[in-house]
């Protein structure tokens, strides 16, 4: 288990915890319906930590702010807390049995191969963000469209 557990977590990473557990079930639902896909979500923290987050190997991700800024924010590292020493994998690069990331609002959900994910980020060609609790890099639109390998238009 990697040191996410063991740390104190702040309010705001509560926050997007729960705000990224109703869109879980967002995404499941609307996989149900659009494609006849189930999903079967660990609940049991200490799975989602050992195995992954879903048995079939599925990433799913809110980016709360895509619908304004048409970007998509792909994580690499994470810290629970600000005051946290280190940034720990996460995202993409988390070691779990994920190979598909699902991700995006209540408008519209990407499909992404982890893989393809990891060979962009490593060609430096995008733009890095780092906050003080998490680095990634952002897709443009063009990017989104590029790249991802299928998408479900709720709206």
């Amino acid at each position: 288990m990697d040191g996410v557990m063991n740390c104190k977590m702040t309010n705001i990473y509560k926050e997007r915890l729960l705000d990224g557990k109703k869109y879980e079930k967002f995404v499941c639902k609307a996989l149900k319906n659009k494609m006849n896909l189930s999903i079967d979500i660990f609940e049991n923290v200490q799975d989602q930590y050992n195995i992954g987050e879903s048995q079939q190997g599925f990433e799913i991700k809110y980016d709360k702010l895509h619908k304004k800024t048409k970007n998509i924010y792909i994580e690499v590292s994470e810290k629970t807390n600000k005051n946290n020493l280190n940034y720990i994998n996460s995202g993409i690069y988390r070691n779990d049995n994920s190979w598909i990331l699902l991700i995006g609002n209540y408008d519209v959900i990407y499909f992404f191969g982890i893989n393809t994910l990891k060979l962009l980020f490593e060609t430096d060609r995008f733009k890095k963000i780092t906050t003080e609790t998490s680095k990634g890099f952002l897709l443009t639109t063009e990017d989104i469209e590029k790249y991802n390998i299928n998408k479900i238009i709720i709206k």
